[in-house]
């Protein structure tokens, strides 16, 4: 009985340092993994979305959080001193995995600016299409959310390809999803205070 014991209490130690081991191990992962998303992934997207805009929508950009406890990036764009657009990233099912895009959107009048795709794992030279200039500039202009022509939209999907076109359009839609549902607290959050902060950095830079 006694070995019993003292195995039990020798396993249940071990397992409360397993587990202590391996939630340190992701709480200090957590930051750098976001930071090079930001660097290697997110970062270049949204300069490709926003072009021409006077902040750094990286360094500009807040968390909120859904109803359902989703953990939203949002990333602003100031143009002539105003809130011009947000960019938020979506991700939908492809052929060989998610496929996140950065979608870039229009606050004034709810469009989307222009896309960039993140990441995905589809197809060279097929389903990798979906990242091609051919295939991105469709959404342009369009409503926050789309659809490929065989589901009554407007989006030619990609010859071959339409698992990972759908993909795409999932992606934005889920994003345009977040962006509707966040839509008031953004324009309440820049074109208040954050905005003040802003334009208060800028001064600051400019003073140093």
């Amino acid at each position: 009985m006694k070995s019993i014991f003292k195995m039990v209490s020798v396993l249940s130690v071990l397992c409360a340092v397993a587990g202590f081991v391996l939630s340190y191990l992701k709480m200090s992962t957590v930051v750098p993994i976001e930071n090079q998303l930001l660097t290697y992934v997110q970062g270049p997207a949204i300069l490709n979305v926003f072009k021409n805009v006077e902040n750094n929508p990286i360094d500009d950009r807040k968390s909120f959080i859904l109803g359902d406890g989703k953990k939203v990036n949002v990333f602003p764009a100031i143009v002539d001193g105003k809130l011009f657009g947000v960019a938020i990233e979506g991700f939908g099912q492809g052929y060989g995995g998610d496929i996140g895009v950065m979608v870039g959107y229009n606050v004034q009048d709810d469009t989307l600016v222009t896309i960039d795709i993140t990441t995905h794992k589809e197809t060279p030279g097929l389903g990798s299409r979906v990242s091609e200039e051919g295939f991105i500039k469709q959404f342009k202009g369009k409503p926050c959310t789309v659809a490929l022509k065989n589901q009554g939209g407007e989006i030619d999907a990609i010859s071959g390809a339409t698992v990972s076109s759908n993909g795409t359009v999932v992606a934005i839609n889920n994003a345009s999803k977040d962006y509707k549902a966040l839509k008031d607290e953004i324009i309440k959050t820049w074109n208040s205070g954050a905005k003040n902060e802003f334009f208060q950095g800028i001064h600051q830079r400019s003073v140093e």
